[in-house]
């Protein structure tokens, strides 16, 4: 998994608000369990429109998307972080987030950030008046900067921790194989046995 520290890029303005999972990418681009191939799939069934912003030139290279409230409700579609990532998202910065979706991406190395509502509709009005406005990500420091704001997040400690170092959570175990293996080594002795029967 990719380290995540501070990362500093233009924001793709979506200004929906429940957006679940099978919006972001819809069931017909899933139909295997593979972290790859679904870039091609994020919005899917609103990519016909024109003006839809992840069609427009000015947010092609967007590393962060900015969405409503509730973003990422519904199935718990793991192709949904992958859809994102895929597409070259790092970031996803909304006022609220479905709790699986959370989760997922949070072990995948992509980074849901919460934000007020006010932050979130500023965000949108400089990404829309200028798409090169720079928006850094800070995890180290658990903040947010565009202009002149500065915004504080929360994240699990957990999550920020492997997020900081590149791992995810089965690297996060096998820190500790040799400390499971000498536990598992002692116990082998005292787990219950059966006798075959005489035939």
């Amino acid at each position: 998994m990719d380290q995540f520290t501070v990362h500093v890029g233009t924001a793709l303005p979506l200004r929906r608000g429940n957006v679940d999972t099978d919006q972001i990418i819809p069931a017909r681009f899933v139909p295997y369990f593979s972290p790859t191939g679904h870039g091609n799939g994020l919005f899917g069934d609103w990519r016909d429109d024109p003006a839809f912003p992840a069609n427009l030139p000015q947010y092609q290279g967007a590393t962060i998307l900015v969405a409503g409230n509730e973003f990422a409700t519904g199935s718990s579609r793991e192709s949904a972080v992958w859809a994102l990532q895929k597409s070259g998202l790092r970031a996803v910065i909304a006022v609220s987030f479905g709790d699986i979706f959370r989760e997922n991406a949070l072990m995948r190395g992509l980074l849901p950030v919460a934000l007020p509502v006010d932050a979130v509709e500023r965000l949108w009005e400089l990404a829309e008046a200028d798409p090169t406005t720079p928006v850094t990500v800070d995890l180290e420091l658990r903040q947010v900067r565009f202009a002149d704001r500065t915004e504080s997040f929360q994240i699990n400690e957990g999550a920020r921790d492997r997020l900081l170092r590149g791992a995810d959570t089965i690297s996060d175990t096998l820190r500790h194989e040799a400390d499971i293996s000498a536990h598992e080594r002692r116990r082998r002795p005292l787990l219950p046995t059966t006798k075959r029967s005489a035939a």
